[in-house]
């Protein structure tokens, strides 16, 4: 029996307005009564805070592509394989050589930089501003990421985004001390070498004494395939492209943004949990 729901947010619970739509939120909140519902997330755990908080979940986060596990009722991190900070400085180093944008997520904070505006930060800057004081992400723009290297306690996620980013990622020291995954067609994501979605997930399940057999995970992209592989369900999302299709047992039969379906197919994984209470 299915007992755990491990959910991507962006191109799965979220549509493309980045919104959850009614159908979906009142599925979830129905669900976790009876089972345990878990966000899987490239984001920052300040990125995903009002999401979170909108589907009222008690259970932590699992963030950054498997970088950490964060605890919003307690307002602390449970679990971290963080970067280490001299391999950090030289990622830094190497991406402003290669005159990449850069993103920098350290322990409370998304960091840009001033220098070099990337528009979609700044489109999750707006983004933000709706959000009340306790809700809203932590966005900054900096002077200098090695500055604020120096400042931090941990980085969990590096962004490049440019023109030549395969080039980038060949490098020796990149592929050595850091794991990659594409995030869109001129952008990828650098987590700590070997953390990724799928092996955090487990972690996470082991220490509810439960197994993959009893998860089902849904996602639509690269870095979900480690979990869609991991779960004993695993569930591509229409959107996705076909890499990550093949990863996972089932495909939805439509995209995010006909949420109602997903609604639906939840309620066809978790019948019998359902039917139980009722």
């Amino acid at each position: 029996m299915i007992k755990v729901l491990a959910l991507d947010l962006d191109g799965t619970v979220l549509n493309s307005k980045n919104a959850i739509s009614g159908a979906l939120r009142d599925k979830i909140h129905a669900l976790k009564e009876i089972a345990s519902v878990v966000l899987v997330t490239g984001r920052h755990h300040t990125a995903a805070k009002p999401y979170h908080h909108e589907l009222g979940l008690n259970t932590p986060i699992i963030c950054c592509n498997g970088s950490y596990v964060y605890d919003y009722s307690n307002a602390r991190v449970i679990e971290h394989n963080a970067i280490d900070k001299t391999h950090a400085k030289e990622f830094i180093r190497l991406a402003e050589a290669n005159n990449l944008n850069l993103v920098m997520y350290v322990k409370d904070a998304m960091l840009h930089s001033q220098s070099k505006p990337i528009t979609y930060m700044q489109q999750l800057s707006n983004w933000a501003m709706h959000y009340s004081d306790e809700l809203r992400p932590d966005i900054r723009c900096v002077a200098s990421f090695v500055e604020e290297l120096d400042k931090t306690e941990h980085v969990w996620k590096f962004v490049i985004e440019g023109d030549d980013v395969a080039a980038f990622d060949s490098l020796d020291f990149v592929r050595d001390n850091f794991s990659g995954e594409r995030s869109w067609v001129d952008r990828i994501d650098y987590a700590k070498h070997g953390n990724n979605k799928g092996s955090a997930l487990a972690q996470y399940v082991s220490s509810l004494g439960l197994g993959a057999q009893q998860v089902a995970a849904i996602g639509d992209n690269h870095n979900d395939i480690s979990m869609l592989k991991y779960a004993g369900l695993g569930v591509a999302m229409l959107n996705a492209d076909d890499i990550v299709k093949q990863s996972a047992q089932l495909t939805t039969l439509a995209g995010n943004d006909d949420a109602r379906v997903l609604a639906d197919l939840i309620d066809e994984i978790f019948q019998h949990n359902f039917s139980a209470v009722q």
